[in-house]
């Protein structure tokens, strides 16, 4: 979620406001103007730096510690979690003996929790109107006050948002339908790209593959979120992308500024994001159009029937009060926010992987020529590619930190650990997804770890001619599912609703990939990630080739 190899970018490509068509006052101005801006952002960035969040006091025995001592001794880690928080988060883990750590960064006091009971604890003093509550965390990390156009997701009732049913339960019935339009839009999509490579080399051309990824599950997202008429909209899905990458660096500046400040800067940058008004003001007459609609419907008059986000989250939402048009473009935003770069970056990982372990593309093919119609029918199976993919996240995942709750009072586990206001309660997901206690071999890439024994045989089993010459789980799982040993989508009541249409997506396009391509990684020893606060982020430089094969599956 955090943010080339010189920008914190989840694709690693710097956002230029230049990539959209649109005209605005806030893209013309000079750039005496921008760098003005700048340096009072950065000036206000090293005052956080130095002060925290306390305002200067000028006594000579003050001015020594804060600027000397203070910023050397206290706050060093913390700021030094901004370019190595996997790191810290393991080393802390390593030494914790299954009890909380504390990790700092500049802005957040983190305390990661790993042991069940305490779980437990966290999960029961998460429901609404209780001490911890994810849409505070989600609040602080996402500012969508200055980058959502106002939206203060905290303040809407838990309770009154439309979203989960809409993602875990109508969207997820709705992938038989919605499979095979996406298949046949990712194929298109994907030469596409692949005709637009960045380089020729010996006959080959080089995809530069996070870039590649992440434009085709925009689109994906594009026609499953908001309408096939909006995926169709080149300049809509171009500003869609932008806002995304927008609003991680306005965030982010929000975020690194003392807290006294953030409102004046937050409006400031909250303006450099033409893309958000883009897409407000694109998603505005269709979310009142059909409020319109609801209201003709309660009076009995017939209206046109939707299959989509827009009318799910209407129709699911449980507040009293129906959700107004600007509630329901928020919400919107929020879940389009919340659906691009992970599932994109879990791709792109997986395909380095695939390039790393040729011996699986066999075995991968044989189940796709075989299954994938059975897939594509129901939105279940595969589950040689399942394991495939969940390998992939498990050994690099995208995130360091789950099930992130804000403290909104004050709260004490009962071994006495306590979270002041604006702590977060956490899990250290990288940690535990590697961890010995959990997995054999936790560091080995074994593709079918997770797959059932019914659906390996001789041939799906690289590495070995028999179960076990490779590690494997006693009790196979699915991508989607969530346990004490995987925490990617978070844990407790509030895990990701959206995450079985993510997992369905990610095989269409890798199933596509597979059945019809070689891949090879242009540099294997080259780095192919970068790491800001706990993410862990795919280089956009990393270039892939991707070679037809002669007769596809």
């Amino acid at each position: 979620m955090d943010f080339t190899s010189s920008s914190p970018w989840p694709t690693g490509a710097a956002p230029g406001l230049d990539k959209v068509t649109y005209s605005s006052p806030a893209l013309t101005d000079s750039r005496w103007t921008m760098a003005a801006l700048g340096l009072v952002l950065i000036t206000l960035i090293l005052y956080r730096a130095v002060f925290g969040d306390a305002k200067a006091k000028f006594s000579p025995s003050h001015l020594f510690n804060s600027y000397l001592i203070n910023p050397i001794i206290q706050r060093h880690k913390a700021w030094k979690f901004l370019l190595d928080g996997p790191g810290i988060i393991q080393a802390g883990y390593d030494q914790s003996n299954d009890k909380p750590f504390e990790i700092l960064s500049p802005d957040t006091r983190h305390i990661f929790i790993t042991n069940p009971s305490q779980l437990a604890e966290m999960d029961a003093a998460s429901t609404p109107g209780n001490a911890l509550s994810l849409y505070a965390a989600s609040q602080r990390a996402l500012q969508p006050m200055y980058t959502m156009h106002r939206f203060g997701w905290y303040d809407v009732p838990p309770e009154g948002l439309g979203y989960v049913r809409a993602l875990r339960t109508l969207l997820t019935n709705h992938l038989p339908n919605l499979l095979p339009e996406l298949g046949g839009m990712m194929g298109r999509k994907f030469e596409e790209l692949r005709s637009q490579g960045d380089e020729m080399v010996d006959g080959e051309r080089r995809s530069r593959v996070a870039r590649m990824i992440v434009k085709m599950v925009v689109l994906a997202n594009a026609r499953s979120i908001f309408s096939e008429e909006l995926a169709k909209n080149d300049e809509f899905v171009e500003a869609a992308l932008t806002y995304i990458e927008q609003l991680v660096i306005c965030a982010e500046i929000i975020r690194l500024v003392p807290s006294w400040l953030a409102p004046i800067v937050g409006r400031l940058v909250g303006r450099r994001n033409a893309a958000q008004r883009v897409l407000y003001n694109t998603l505005m007459p269709i979310a009142q159009r059909r409020c319109e609609e609801r209201e003709l419907a309660s009076q009995g008059q017939q209206v046109p029937k939707h299959n989509d986000c827009f009318q799910w989250i209407m129709e699911s939402s449980t507040a009293k009060t129906p959700r107004t048009a600007v509630g329901l473009v928020h919400e919107l935003m929020a879940i389009w926010f919340a659906s691009v770069h992970p599932t994109a970056i879990t791709i792109t990982i997986a395909i380095h992987d695939l390039c790393l372990h040729p011996e699986y593309l066999e075995p991968l093919r044989m189940e796709i020529s075989e299954s994938y119609a059975d897939f594509e029918r129901t939105g279940q199976g595969l589950p040689l590619l399942d394991s495939f993919i969940k390998e992939s996240a498990r050994l690099n995942p995208v995130e360091s930190i789950s099930t992130r709750r804000c403290a909104v009072r004050p709260f004490s586990f009962a071994d006495g650990t306590s979270l002041a206001v604006g702590d977060w309660a956490c899990t250290p997901v990288a940690s535990i997804l590697r961890s010995a206690r959990f997995y054999e071999d936790p560091l080995v890439f074994s593709g079918f770890r997770f797959a059932p024994a019914d659906a390996l045989n001789q041939k799906s089993n690289p590495g070995g001619t028999d179960e076990t010459k490779v590690p494997r789980q006693a009790n196979p799982s699915k991508l989607v599912d969530v346990d004490s040993a995987f925490y990617m989508w978070g844990s407790g009541r509030q895990t990701c609703p959206g995450r079985y249409y993510a997992s369905a997506l990610a095989k269409v396009i890798l199933a596509h990939i597979i059945a019809n391509f070689d891949v090879k990684l242009v540099d294997p020893d080259a780095s192919r990630t970068w790491t800001y606060r706990s993410s862990r982020i795919p280089r956009e430089d990393t270039m892939v080739v991707f070679t037809p094969l002669e007769t596809t599956c």
